[in-house]
């Protein structure tokens, strides 16, 4: 299998999102901050959605190495409400 390579764009909306370079499906992450945020940012936008999106990608690279994946049994967990934290 060829390597995957991302891309961080801004979407029409002024969204941000990752996404493959060579597919045109819907992004892998996407953030969006309010109006209020943007205005606190002062045009840093974009730089905090990049340090984000690489927070989250070395969070997964930590988690994969911490369990061991064929002796863990995953418990069914009742869903949570869904809070956007930054």
């Amino acid at each position: 299998m060829s390597p995957s390579f991302f891309e961080i764009v801004q979407l029409s909306n002024g969204d941000y999102a990752l996404r493959r370079i060579d597919d045109d499906s819907a992004p892998l992450v996407r953030i969006s901050f309010s109006q209020e945020a943007r205005e606190m940012m002062e045009d840093r936008d974009m730089n905090v959605a990049k340090a984000m999106i690489a927070a989250g990608i070395e969070a997964v690279g930590d988690i994969t190495h911490d369990i061991d994946w064929e002796e863990e049994e995953v418990e069914a967990v009742d869903p949570q409400p869904s809070y956007t934290l930054h």
